[in-house]
Order: C-alpha cells, then structure tokens, then sequence
C-alpha cells in the first residue's frame, strides 16, 4: 500500500515541497512544518493542534512553529501556529495563506497550494521572527505522516 504522501505528491513534488520550506525559513526563525494524513473525524484545526504537541512543534525558543495539515482523504486542511505567533498577529492572520492554498486544491494542484502556503507563511512570519545569524533548525523539514 503506497504512503499517505506518496498518494497525493510525487517524490520530485515532495522534495519540492521541502525546499519550499527550507526556503521559508531562511527569511524568520519560525519553523514550518507539513503533516499528511488520510482521514480526519474532526475538525481539521482541532487534530492539527493535537498533531502540533505530539510533533513537539510547542517546543521551539520562541514558540514560532506552524503547522500546515491537510487530511488528503477527507478533504480538509488546517494550519495550525504556536503562542509566540498568536500573541502577536491579527486573528485571521492565516485565512488568507489558507486561501491561497484552497484555491491551488480545488484544481488538484497540490504541490502547489502547499509551496504557495508555505512560502506566504514564511514571508508573513518574516515581519514578526525575522531571521537570526543565530538561528537554528529547530524542527525537520520532511513531510510527516500518520
């Protein structure tokens, strides 16, 4: 039976999608993470929170991790950020990177709603973490799967 991610990216779009974050996150310190799954019995932001803390994607220094989760089979996908970034941004602050993301889904396009998610979230992140001479991968840049 072929992987959750195999079924929804190719391995070249899946690397892409990969870049996509390395390249988000060399403009802020924010850390930005893609989980897969198939199915979601709830509502997609309330298993993306739970899948945030048993990632330990709440453990980050400045509490700047995101998590961008999409339930293949059920047709839902949430993006999900820590304290550090809700303190300090608008409430919809995501509902526009999430419609950036719909619109590349609906047309089946999506390697590209997730490159275009994750690179509206790094330069959103980017006015609020910048980029640290310091700053560290905090967090895997692969996809994860349950």
């Amino acid at each position: 039976m072929a992987s959750v991610v195999e079924d929804f990216l190719t391995a070249e779009e899946e690397q892409e999608v990969v870049e996509a974050i390395r390249q988000a996150e060399l403009k802020t310190s924010g850390e930005i993470r893609v989980h897969l799954e198939r199915t979601c019995d709830e509502e997609a932001l309330e298993r993306a929170k739970v899948l945030f803390h048993q990632l330990k994607m709440d453990n980050t220094k400045e509490e700047n991790g995101v998590l961008i989760y999409v339930a293949v089979d059920a047709k839902k996908f949430a993006i999900c950020g820590d304290r550090g970034i809700n303190k300090v941004v608008p409430d919809d602050f995501w509902q526009s990177t999430k419609d950036l993301m719909q619109t590349e889904f609906k047309n089946r396009k999506f390697k590209t709603g997730l490159v275009k998610g994750i690179s509206s979230a790094g330069d959103q992140l980017a006015h609020f973490f910048p980029w640290d001479d310091d700053d560290i991968n905090e967090l895997s840049d692969e996809i994860s799967t349950s």
